[in-house]
């Protein structure tokens, strides 16, 4: 359904978006993780259609978006981070101007239907003004799927709901995924476990990971995080192994015990151990702890270097969403 290879995005000498490749099947909830100014917002602009790639493909359902953009717009579904409402319009005439200008047949029935769906049926003769922020969420989703798109590309879907607000928003999101592709871009680490099948987390235009949730945490978690007691206070050992290649923090959370977290993929617990006993320490125990989606969703996109210009110099600013 959504197929995208080497995709690019530049602005003037800053690359916002760097060499993306990645695929979306149907029944697929994908989620596009990533940092305020990572680059999820152009990327998406780019595969609905809105905003030419720099180089790279996209294609959705087969149709390349930058060729074929008039029939790719017939396929996706596209629900902005704000959505453009009318606030003088009712729920109902709203859908139904939707409606005519993607020609759809049976519209008055296609309206009921979708209204129902995610649950506005009871507001489709309300005035969209008197919506509340959650309403208006429904009502973005019902525009993108009114035209029974295939795929639905979702901003930041619950963004700015309350707690009941975004269990509502994200339940029809499961729904509707049972029967399209759905790609929504977040930068909440819950929704993801709680929504997705699959992951890609972006930092600074780059793809860092991709994976099912679980698998990312199984796979990035491993022995990152080891939790160190002695007999004895656990001061001086601090900056022993603070300096060791692989260690990226080591802190002290009693005056016995420290919590040292290392790179992805690097086990330094050997060289801790001979460290303590090189030094003269009593070891009580040592254990490997796995580290949180939240904690490596952190490692992956604070470790990142800066972001390459077109020059081969590195740019400090993130790249722009």
């Amino acid at each position: 359904m959504i197929r995208v290879k080497s995709l690019s995005k530049d602005y003037g000498s800053r690359r916002a978006v760097n060499e993306l490749t990645f695929s979306a099947d149907k029944g697929e909830i994908l989620g596009f993780l990533g940092p305020n100014g990572a680059g999820k917002t152009t990327t998406m602009r780019m595969l609905t259609g809105f905003m030419p790639p720099t180089s790279g493909t996209a294609e959705i359902c087969g149709y390349d978006v930058l060729e074929n953009s008039l029939e790719v717009r017939k396929l996706v579904g596209y629900m902005p981070e704000s959505v453009p409402l009318y606030n003088d319009m009712t729920v109902m005439e709203y859908l139904t101007y939707m409606g005519e200008f993607h020609e759809i047949p049976d519209l008055d029935d296609r309206v009921d239907e979708v209204l129902e769906k995610v649950h506005l049926d009871d507001r489709a003769g309300g005035y969209i003004s008197n919506l509340s922020k959650g309403m208006r969420q429904r009502l973005g989703l019902a525009q993108a799927i009114l035209h029974r798109p295939d795929v639905l590309i979702l901003d930041e879907p619950t963004i700015g709901l309350d707690p009941a607000q975004i269990i509502e928003v994200r339940n029809l999101i499961r729904e509707i995924g049972k029967d399209h592709t759905v790609m929504l871009s977040t930068h909440i680490l819950t929704e993801v476990q709680q929504v997705c099948n699959r992951v890609i987390i972006i930092n600074k235009g780059n793809i860092v990971a991709e994976d099912t949730p679980a698998s990312l945490q199984a796979r990035l978690s491993g022995a990152d995080r080891v939790h160190v007691k002695l007999k004895g206070e656990a001061t001086e050992l601090l900056p022993l192994v603070t300096p060791l290649p692989g260690v990226l923090k080591a802190e002290l959370i009693k005056e016995n015990e420290l919590t040292i977290t290392m790179s992805a993929g690097q086990d330094v617990r050997p060289e801790i151990a001979r460290q303590v006993v090189q030094n003269g320490f009593d070891l009580l125990e040592m254990q490997a702890a796995n580290l949180s989606l939240e904690e490596i969703f952190l490692q992956l996109t604070q470790d990142e270097p800066s972001h390459p210009t077109l020059d081969g110099s590195m740019e400090p600013d993130q790249a722009g969403e």
